[in-house]
Formats: C-alpha cells, sequence, structure tokens
C-alpha cells in the first residue's frame, strides 16, 4: 500500500464508508512524513518592548496564545539576587512587554512569580522585574510572592523518573502558562533553558532532582505545559551560572526566541553556546516523550 492508498483507506474507514480495517503497520511512519515542521521565531534588537511585539508577530501575535478573559501566568527566572546586566534573571523590560502584551490581548490577570533561590525579596527587588510591573500601573497584573500552602501534590502519570511532585497550584489552574526563561550556562545541566525554568514552580527538596535531572525535567514538563516559551537570549551568561556576577561571563545578543514548541525553544537556543541540542539531557528526555521537536531541521525557524 502506498502513501496516497493509506490515507484513502483511512478517511473511508473514519467516514465509515467501509468496514475493511486499514493496515495500520504504516502509520508511524507516514505521520512522520506528514508532521510540519514545528514553528519558531527568532527576532534581534535592542528596544525589548518592540522586539517582544516583533518576535510573536510571525506566530500569529500574542492573541494567539492569550485569549479575552483569560487568566495568565508569565513566569519569568527571578531566581538570584542580581542585577538586569549579569544576565542572571530574565530582563525585566523583556518581563514588563510579555505582561503588557498579554494585558493587551483581553487577560483578566496576569501573575509573576518564581521560587526564588535566594532570598526573595532581594530577587524580585534587584532583578528590577517588581518594579516594571509596578510601573505597568494596571491592577490585573501582580506579581506575587510564592506562598508555600498553594504547593499542591500532583501526579505525574507520564513520569518515568517523576511520578509525583508537588507543583504550584496557579501554574497549573491558568488559562495561559507563558514560560520566560533567561538563557544562561548551568554548572550541573550545562544549560538552564525553558524546561528548566520549571523548577521555579515545584515545591519540595529540588536538589534530590539533580541525579536524573534531564529525565525529571522532561516529567514535569508533561504536567507543566506552556501554550507559549519565550527564550530571552538579550544577554546571555556563558561562565558560572546559573548564579553569574562577573560581566565577563555575560554576551549581549539582544535576541528572543518564541515558539509554542518547549523543546524546539530549548533546542534552538541550545546554538546560541555552540552547542547541539542533544547536548542538553532534558531536551533529548523530552523529545523522546513526545513532547516536542529537537531536530534542526524539523524546526522551521522565522525571522522577525
Amino acid at each position: 500500500m502506498n502513501r496516497r492508498q493509506f490515507i484513502r483507506e483511512v478517511f473511508l474507514w473514519s467516514a465509515g464508508t467501509t468496514l475493511a480495517i486499514p493496515r495500520f503497520t504504516i502509520l508511524p511512519e507516514v505521520l512522520a512524513a506528514e508532521k510540519p515542521p514545528a514553528l519558531l521565531s527568532v527576532a534581534k534588537g535592542g528596544e525589548y518592548s518592540p522586539l517582544v511585539q516583533r518576535v510573536l508577530a510571525p506566530l500569529g501575535g500574542m492573541g494567539q496564545f492569550v485569549r479575552p478573559g483569560d487568566r495568565v501566568v508569565v513566569k519569568p527566572n527571578i531566581g538570584w539576587d542580581r542585577n538586569p546586566e549579569q544576565g542572571a534573571n530574565t530582563h525585566p523590560l523583556v518581563v514588563a512587554a510579555v505582561v503588557a502584551q498579554a494585558l493587551e490581548a483581553g487577560a483578566k490577570k496576569v501573575l509573576v512569580f518564581d521560587r526564588t533561590c535566594n532570598e526573595q525579596r532581594r530577587c524580585y527587588a534587584n532583578s528590577g522585574i517588581e518594579q516594571v510591573i509596578l510601573e505597568l500601573k494596571d491592577s490585573r497584573a501582580v506579581i506575587e510572592h510564592i506562598d508555600q500552602r498553594k504547593f499542591v501534590p500532583m501526579q505525574i502519570a507520564k513520569g518515568k523518573s517523576l511520578t509525583q511532585w508537588e507543583i504550584y497550584k496557579d501554574a497549573l489552574d491558568c488559562d495561559c502558562y507563558i514560560n520566560l526563561p533567561v538563557a544562561k550556562h548551568h554548572g550541573l545541566s550545562r544549560l538552564t533553558l525553558g524546561l528548566k525554568n520549571s523548577m521555579g514552580v515545584i515545591g519540595g527538596n529540588r536538589g534530590s532532582l539533580h541525579h536524573d535531572l534531564g529525565q525529571s525535567l522532561a516529567d514535569l514538563a508533561t504536567v507543566i505545559r506552556p501554550k507559549l516559551t519565550i527564550i530571552d537570549a538579550t544577554r546571555i551568561l556563558l561562565n558560572n551560572g546559573p548564579q553569574g556576577g562577573d560581566l565577563k561571563d555575560v554576551r549581549r545578543l539582544d535576541t528572543l526566541i518564541a515558539s509554542a514548541d518547549p523543546v524546539a525553544a530549548d533546542a534552538y537556543a541550545t546554538t546560541l553556546f555552540d552547542l547541539a541540542p542533544d547536548a542538553i539531557d532534558s531536551t533529548v528526555a523530552a523529545y523522546k516523550m513526545g513532547l516536542g521537536e529537537m531536530a534542526l531541521d524539523r524546526i522551521k525557524v522565522l525571522e522577525a
């Protein structure tokens, strides 16, 4: 049976016009051939508010992801007591622009939060993120300090390394979860990108995950499902991550990467560090679990 015959048989069988069951043994091959490439947008520029709008435009704009009345979570990296130039956190102007775009798309509420590594108040303040959210002067935009009572146990049915973990309720209950990590070096996982950013919405002893970190992050990605990932590569930390501190370790790229496919976003961002996607365990594990595309030749890159 050739490809055309197979598709015709499936169509007729689905429509109920034939009782013959098509030979599904070649279904995986046909689906692989027909699967469209993952879409990913890349934009460069020094003005970050219009840069956010530009990087989203090829994907249909923020309105493609946020609907009027939606309760939205924007999850940046605010983990470290570092200033924006040090590249350890998501750049505050990028965060503000993403929140503003969500509000413009009609969001009823936009929550911004992170479970920080350093003292939370200092991280929120010194990252600049708290201030830019307040400067929006919109009651729908809220930067929230983590409430330990909001961590709820979740079964991870598809998990291979993790089968249960505590996850922040707001990250699960929102209508639209936007993942907004910074791209940087990490001493244990080599890089921290989109999949690693989920560590900021989980409770418990996060350090215990590091023995099988790549698979653990992929397992978490089966229940923490962003509609949109925007990777902040305006400044990338090349060494001494994730905390950094030395400006000599920072390279300014003024680049944003956006995709509805979290694996594709991480895979492409890896190339900014002169690495291949398969150098990052979490990318490989998530790809093997069918959570997205990691093959660069199967990712359609749209330059905005």
